[in-house]
């Protein structure tokens, strides 16, 4: 049964569990893909898979409150859980406890550069042991009947061959897993910010169209660079799906038209104030629980990007957004703000 914040933003989730649909979704983000921004994502577009912000297994095993990680809206469906880790008998336990919270899917990490995981062998650099990849995807697979994947990038460091990441899919299938999720870059280990990580290393989308070709009974989802609906229309007669990270969060409303370009349905809303003003409920039930309005309003913030009054939307929500009684006042006056610099101009 759909629960109020559901029927709040009035977009009825798509259930997925055993056949979830990839042709586009929002990559995991630190920081950035919490649950106040996926319901937000949601509100516009109820067809977009949704990710989580990557889940430790030590975050989940070793704490007192999985449920403090684990916790989602019913109105996110279809949404996977993305875990970090190594140990095959953990990642097993958390895939899970995914499966008893109901997620439509789990994902592997195997792409994140930061030296903070690399030191406990997670994200980029497990593509150097494919065998404790393949073990954790056998446990997951044996703990949970949720579909898993695995999302990697082509390659470590100076490994410029398409055989490496070739290689590397190849052996992880082995296990059963079909669903691989590109980010065509290489992870440079060493010398490299993670932010640095998405932006440096050329992109190489030709090495994921080439391991579609290869592997043709597999599904590859690109990612990494894409920024328009137009790029994504080109990517999906290449490959199966593709993932959209950081301007699906800069520019939100770049998701408004998902549902009629690339799932043949109806958008949900035709202009940005209908889609806020959809989404006013649920921030005024999330402040009714004691969240702070800058914690859900600085997901929003790109909204108006290249629009008239973008900046003063941006600029009235980061000053009085951040106060400690700040209430959905504030986020209505931007909006007012918004339209009366529309107005005038």
């Amino acid at each position: 049964m759909l629960n109020e914040i559901t029927e709040i933003i009035g977009a009825k989730p798509v259930k997925s569990k055993d056949t979830v649909d990839r042709r586009f979704s929002i990559a995991p983000m630190m920081d950035w893909t919490t649950s106040d921004y996926r319901v937000f994502a949601r509100t516009l577009s109820k067809n977009t898979l949704l990710y989580t912000e990557m889940v430790t297994t030590g975050a989940l095993l070793q704490g007192n409150n999985p449920e403090r990680f684990l916790h989602y809206d019913e109105c996110e469906h279809p949404i996977a859980l993305q875990l970090g880790g190594a140990d095959a008998e953990a990642l097993g336990k958390c895939a899970k406890l995914a499966e008893d919270y109901g997620y439509d899917e789990v994902n592997l990490n195997v792409g994140c550069p930061s030296d903070r995981v690399q030191n406990s062998l997670i994200g980029a650099c497990l593509m150097a042991y494919p065998d404790k990849v393949k073990d954790a995807m056998h446990a997951m697979q044996d703990s949970s009947s949720l579909p898993i994947t695995v999302k990697h990038r082509i390659g470590l460091d100076d490994q410029e061959e398409y055989s490496v990441v070739r290689d590397f899919v190849g052996d992880v299938a082995t296990t059963g897993v079909k669903t691989f999720i590109v980010h065509a870059r290489n992870a440079i280990l060493a010398g490299l910010s993670p932010k640095e990580n998405r932006e440096i290393p050329p992109l190489k989308y030709d090495y994921v169209y080439q391991l579609k070709k290869d592997f043709p009974d597999l599904e590859i989802i690109i990612n990494g660079g894409i920024k328009t609906l137009e790029e994504c229309e080109q990517h999906l007669q290449f490959v199966d799906g593709v993932m959209v990270g950081r301007e699906a969060y800069q520019n939100p409303w770049l998701l408004s038209q998902v549902d009629s370009r690339l799932f043949g349905q109806n958008d949900r809303f035709d202009n940005r104030f209908d889609a806020l003003m959809a989404f006013v409920p649920y921030a005024k039930q999330q402040l009714a629980k004691g969240e702070r309005l800058m914690h859900i309003t600085r997901h929003i913030l790109g909204l108006f990007q290249g629009e008239p009054g973008g900046k003063q939307f941006r600029r009235y929500l980061s000053e009085k957004g951040h106060k400690a009684d700040a209430n959905i006042d504030v986020l209505l006056e931007a909006i007012d703000l918004v339209k009366q610099h529309q107005r005038k101009g």
